[in-house]
């Protein structure tokens, strides 16, 4: 017998409260140094841009330990007056839940999109529970594009440092976009705006005990998306100011997390992308500046250290899965020292696909596998670098221009290697 998607007291607070028009969802688990800033922004938001919907506050949260789920039901709005010419018609609804299932965003998120379907939401949003950057102009940028101009989802597009992201920059965009065809930015921003009929359909799909559940549900969300035919957009949010880490440290875990989700979705969807040729831009809402981003400290020299050392050490592991001229490059790569060191986009793309025919056929436990991309993801990080180290940020954006268009033209390579008609199994 499946569980029941809300647990008894919260369907009940829910029947209680009635339809809404609009429900944002703040997935939570030990934030409370932040939280109370994210409720607070969302508030001014309901009342500053939709005074006249009814409203809904959703926290569902992991079983914090800490006062997070204190703050979000005392936090409020002091001063109306600050961001409105007049009160709002309605109040802001708020509930704190605990979520059930699979410990992860994923199954917080569950609960907002099950909220969602029993209060028949038109418009949802979900937002990181972390954010310090956020302001009441999200809500706005995140819903209304729903709930005035028909979209379905909305995915976000921040200015980020141009060291943060890398594991979007070099492998989830790109990928992504050459896979499905739609050029959406950041598929993995963590702050959405969807339907409420998107919502429904999400909670039609059986991915809730799975990975996903725990850590690969935003760029499930953006491929279920657009595979799904649903219309998407994304809108300019600013900056995302957050608690980032040298790109070369602790990364190893995400990077595996978010690759086996990409890999993963890539087989469930393989009727679809085999057929997609090249891409396109998505409608995007708010009006791009610049902002102050705060530094972020890189050691490239780690990075290659590792590299150099997968090479020594992996070699045997690498040669199984990728094509042997893509192998010989790469190792031809330690040679270079670290100044000089690049990682030539090419060939890069054709590291990503090796990786994904090998996950499709695999000949070694998946997760050895992934692991084993992390020093190669670290070499193309430091070329990055190296590379755009006197870069501004129109300049950055470029290069990720360019290694996109690598991996659509190289399309071709990845089809024959998953047919297995090159380089044998691997």
């Amino acid at each position: 017998m499946d569980e029941p998607l809300l647990p008894p007291s919260l369907a009940q607070e829910l029947s209680e409260i009635g339809p809404v028009d609009i429900l944002v969802g703040i997935p939570s688990f030990n934030n409370a140094r932040t939280i109370g800033h994210v409720v607070r922004a969302v508030q001014a938001g309901f009342a500053k841009y939709f005074p006249d919907q009814r409203t809904l506050l959703l926290n569902s949260d992991g079983g914090s330990t800490d006062a997070t789920q204190e703050v979000v039901r005392t936090t409020s709005l002091a001063d109306f007056g600050t961001v409105l010419a007049a009160h709002p018609i309605h109040g802001v609804h708020r509930i704190v839940t605990p979520y059930h299932g699979v410990p992860g965003k994923g199954s917080a998120l569950r609960t907002v999109f099950a909220a969602a379907k029993a209060v028949t939401a038109s418009a949802c949003a979900v937002v990181d529970a972390d954010l310090r950057s956020i302001t009441p102009e999200w809500l706005d940028l995140l819903i209304s594009p729903v709930l005035r101009q028909g979209f379905d989802f909305v995915a976000p597009l921040y200015r980020r440092h141009k060291y943060d992201g890398t594991i979007t920059n070099s492998i989830v965009y790109p990928l992504t976009r050459a896979l499905y065809g739609k050029r959406v930015r950041q598929p993995i921003g963590g702050d959405f705006g969807f339907s409420g009929t998107l919502a429904s359909n999400f909670l039609e799909h059986n991915a809730w005990h799975s990975d996903v559940a725990r850590f690969g549900i935003d760029i499930w969300m953006t491929t279920t998306a657009i595979t799904s035919g649903s219309r998407v957009c994304q809108s300019f949010l600013g900056a995302k100011i957050h608690d980032v880490k040298d790109p070369g440290v602790d990364l190893s875990a995400m990077l595996t997390q978010v690759v086996s989700s990409v890999f993963t979705l890539m087989e469930n969807h393989e009727p679809l992308w085999r057929s997609v040729r090249d891409s396109e831009a998505v409608p995007l809402f708010g009006f791009e500046h610049t902002v102050g981003l705060e530094p972020i400290r890189v050691d490239v020299g780690r990075m290659l250290g590792v590299f150099r050392s997968g090479a020594r050490d992996l070699s045997a592991i690498w040669e199984r899965i990728l094509a042997p001229e893509t192998f010989a490059s790469v190792q031809g790569l330690t040679r270079a020292g670290d100044d000089r060191f690049r990682f030539p986009a090419d060939l890069w793309v054709q590291v990503i696909y090796d990786f994904a025919v090998a996950h499709h056929k695999p000949a070694m436990n998946r997760d050895h596998l992934l692991r084993s991309l992390t020093p190669l993801y670290l070499g193309r990080t430091a070329s990055f670098i190296n590379e755009t180290a006197d870069a501004d940020a129109e300049q950055v954006e470029d290069v990720i221009e360019g290694t996109c268009q690598e991996f659509e033209s190289l399309k071709a390579y990845l089809v024959e290697r998953w047919n297995g008609l090159q380089g044998g199994e691997s």
